[in-house]
């Protein structure tokens, strides 16, 4: 693989094995800051171990992982804890927000756990929640929204740290196509406001569509469409 100049985040000739299972055979990857690149591919291809290995949640069995200059896959677990912390975000299919806390506490979380003073975290929750359309959901709580609403919530709280990557795993997943579209139109446009780049697992094409760059994982092996087309 030829890393691309500029790159922020690669990983070359990764493979994960769980027991007699192979999930990644040979995957590699690339983004650039504030690009948007959705990985796709069939249940079970692997595109979902990919995105955990990237963002140092699982370590894969050989190959690196470079992010800005750093190995990834050399990184203690504590090391890897604060990077994702500080500069990674998340977005799941299902948000996982913490049900006991408000949505702004929710968003405020990871600054509180980088120890910001709860002021000045949510602060700065809300303002992100403004940009996501729920700044009136403030008090309630993830029982009390909709799940388009509960999304939206959990997109700001992927970027209250201002974080150079975002890891999207099916985040429309578990919505209707309208709250589905609105979701990826927020957290895409932010995101690249904010120039941080953002790797999208799915497997619909009408949310890979928002993406700059495809790359198809099948077999535990990637390609990248860019160059196939």
């Amino acid at each position: 693989m030829t890393i691309p100049a500029g790159s922020l985040l690669v990983a070359q000739d990764l493979r994960k094995a769980y027991g007699p299972t192979t999930a990644l055979d040979g995957a590699e990857f690339s983004i650039h800051p504030g690009e948007v690149v959705a990985v796709m591919g069939p249940s079970g291809s692997g595109k979902s171990t990919l995105l955990h290995c990237l963002a140092g949640i699982v370590m894969p069995d050989s190959g690196s992982i470079t992010y800005a200059g750093r190995e990834v896959t050399a990184m203690s677990d504590a090391e890897r804890s604060a990077l994702r912390r500080s500069e990674f975000g998340f977005v799941f299919q299902f948000g996982q927000l913490v049900p006991e806390l408000t949505c702004v506490e929710n968003v405020a979380l990871p600054l509180r756990l980088n120890g910001s003073s709860r002021k000045e975290a949510e602060r700065t929750a809300l303002a992100w929640m403004e940009r996501l359309e729920v700044d009136d959901l403030r008090k309630k709580r993830p029982g009390e929204v909709s799940g388009g609403q509960g999304q939206r919530v959990a997109v700001a709280r992927s970027l209250v740290t201002n974080p150079r990557v975002v890891f999207a795993d099916e985040p429309t997943g578990a919505l209707d196509s309208f709250n589905g579209e609105r979701v990826m139109e927020l957290l895409t446009d932010a995101a690249r406001s904010a120039n941080a780049a953002v790797v999208l697992v799915t497997h619909e094409a009408r949310v890979a569509a928002y993406s700059d760059r495809e790359i198809v994982v099948r077999d535990g092996r990637s390609r990248d469409m860019e160059r196939v087309i």
